[in-house]
């Protein structure tokens, strides 16, 4: 038989530890998940400890925050920090995505769920070997099919989109507008065209 959890600690520890744990989880960990591990009596101490680890991060100076994306707490490197993060790592390719890529992804983002003929009728291209890159780096996924003639199968973004992206959720997206703005060549009838 499981006894009641009565663990209680000090503060400054459990913000460490909590700390470690962010650290140490390669994706967002969730409220959650943290109280589940640390099973604390009282589990609003784990809020507050986090919420004062947050500010502690968001000081001027430091070269990490603690955000919430994706569902969950992640670290992360402050982006004015990029230029040298770059030159140490030779970023990876993982997610370099063509201009093609990235129009679509930002189609299946704002038009989500989605089928590959509604993709290409948007486009005016084949997108199936964009779709299926897509796939690879699981920035989509399946979701169904839809209940058409042919079945097509429906496309959604993923939480790796999410925190690739660095968005709490879907309603952080930019607008159509700002979009067009970052891509510099969206067409944004197309992806405000809700036909």
């Amino acid at each position: 038989m499981r006894s009641a959890v009565n663990k209680t600690f000090p503060l400054e520890e459990l913000k460490s530890i909590i700390e470690a744990l962010i650290f140490l989880s390669d994706t967002p960990i969730t409220l959650q998940q943290l109280e589940r591990i640390i099973e604390v009596a009282d589990k609003r101490e784990i809020r507050r400890a986090l919420k004062e680890l947050q500010e502690d991060y968001s000081q001027p100076g430091r070269g990490l925050s603690i955000s919430f994306i994706g569902g969950g707490y992640q670290m992360q490197t402050r982006p004015q920090y990029g230029e040298w993060i770059d030159k140490h790592l030779k970023r990876s390719n993982q997610y370099k995505l063509s201009p093609q890529a990235l129009e679509t992804l930002a189609i299946i983002a704002y038009k989500q769920p989605i089928t590959t003929p509604e993709l290409a009728a948007i486009r005016g291209v084949d997108v199936s070997g964009t779709v299926h890159t897509l796939l690879a780096k699981r920035l989509i996924k399946i979701c169904g099919r839809k209940e058409v003639v042919g079945r097509p199968l429906i496309y959604r973004t993923t939480r790796e989109f999410l925190i690739h992206f660095g968005l709490k959720d879907l309603s952080e997206l930019p607008s159509l507008e700002e979009l067009e703005e970052i891509l510099g060549k969206v067409d944004g009838e197309n992806l405000s065209d809700n036909s």
